[in-house]
């Protein structure tokens, strides 16, 4: 059980030192989300209309001329306690950078496929009886029935070929391996052309964290696990890593959009560009998309992150009301920073004013 427990700004350590503006530019971003898209309300029931127009106050001038001051005025703080000797936890994602190839080449012969036709979500309406109900994707088979959609090793080995969902070409598994768990990627061709691609659906299978197999195997200490050490040990244990791969059976489909301007990431799960540094992936059946957060965070330099961020995408790892996952940006620099994240953190969420006493005590995510 978790409490919701208002506090004042000043009990924020390092909210006055923040750089609220940015976070202003973050929220401001939902401005430019497709009119046709909504957004789902949280279990904790900040409404996303509310955010909204939030969101379009902040895209105006008098905003950014006191950032912190338009914080300040329009929400309340509220802590999350999970209770004695608990803590949320955030990890880092990023966008990798790849060369690629838009046909299947010697060289580029592992594809990124887009989501196939006889995939389809799976809810309470339509999920067949015994099927597991965690999982939110199935596949259609030609007589209409649901069923498992087919796994990783089953997809690798060829499953789906002929479907023509092939979007592109990169030349390591390792690499697209960990495409899939970034949920995006940029993509540069040889004639100098780019483009992006982002989550679009998956298998449904549970996501199985390959590093937690490693500790659990006694491969890698549980202290060192990073995404450096995990990609080290499949580099070092060729003959390996493919069945380690495989072991998380979930395996993500995209779709490809435009490369966007420069310095925005992907477009993800709130539809609107991620900002490096301030965008937080966030469990969305709890959180509402366009919430701003405060993060406040461990580092193993002793350098706390303590930032205000905007819950703008989700991931199937990211699980609970304190759970997060920054966005680092694009490119090996920001994987390199992304990868090593794994830090105990408080998350102070920013509730509208009008919101305030509708909050229950106590919450039960």
């Amino acid at each position: 059980m978790w409490s919701l427990r208002p506090i004042a700004f000043n009990d924020m350590a390092g909210w006055a030192g923040d750089d609220h503006r940015a976070a202003l530019a973050a929220l401001a971003r939902h401005t430019e989300k497709p009119v046709v898209e909504t957004y789902r309300t949280g279990r904790l029931g900040i409404p996303p209309k509310t955010l909204m127009e939030l969101a379009t106050e902040a895209a105006e001038p008098d905003a950014r001329t006191d950032p912190r001051g338009f914080f300040e005025s329009r929400f309340v703080p509220v802590r999350l306690d999970p209770g004695p000797g608990e803590r949320g936890l955030v990890t880092g994602f990023y966008e990798p950078e790849l060369s690629a190839s838009r046909i299947c080449t010697s060289s580029f012969a592992v594809p990124f496929l887009r989501r196939p036709p006889d995939l389809v979500p799976v809810d309470d309406n339509n999920r067949p009886s015994g099927f597991d109900p965690e999982m939110r994707f199935a596949r259609r088979t030609d007589d209409g029935a649901l069923t498992e959609h087919h796994d990783r090793a089953a997809i690798e080995a060829g499953a789906l070929d002929g479907q023509n969902l092939e979007i592109a070409y990169v030349t390591d598994p390792v690499d697209a391996f960990f495409v899939h768990i970034q949920g995006a990627a940029s993509l540069t061709f040889d004639d100098g052309s780019a483009t992006r691609i982002t989550y679009d659906g998956k298998t449904g299978h549970p996501f199985t964290a390959i590093g937690a197999l490693l500790v659990a195997r006694g491969e890698i200490a549980a202290e060192a696990i990073s995404m450096q050490s995990i990609r080290a040990w499949l580099a070092s244990h060729p003959d390996k890593a493919a069945g380690l791969m495989a072991e998380n059976r979930s395996y993500i489909f995209f779709k490809e959009t435009p490369p966007g301007q420069p310095g925005d990431g992907p477009i993800a799960a709130a539809k609107v560009p991620l900002t490096a540094g301030r965008s937080l992936a966030v469990d969305r059946l709890l959180h509402t998309f366009g919430t701003p957060i405060f993060v406040d965070a461990e580092r193993d330099e002793g350098v706390p992150f303590r930032r205000l961020m905007i819950a703008q995408e989700t991931g199937s790892a990211i699980v609970g009301p304190a759970r997060g996952d920054i966005f680092f940006g694009t490119g090996a620099e920001a994987g390199e920073a992304a990868g090593g994240v794994k830090s105990p953190c408080t998350f102070t969420i920013l509730v509208p004013r009008d919101m305030v006493d509708r909050l229950p005590e106590e919450w039960a995510p």
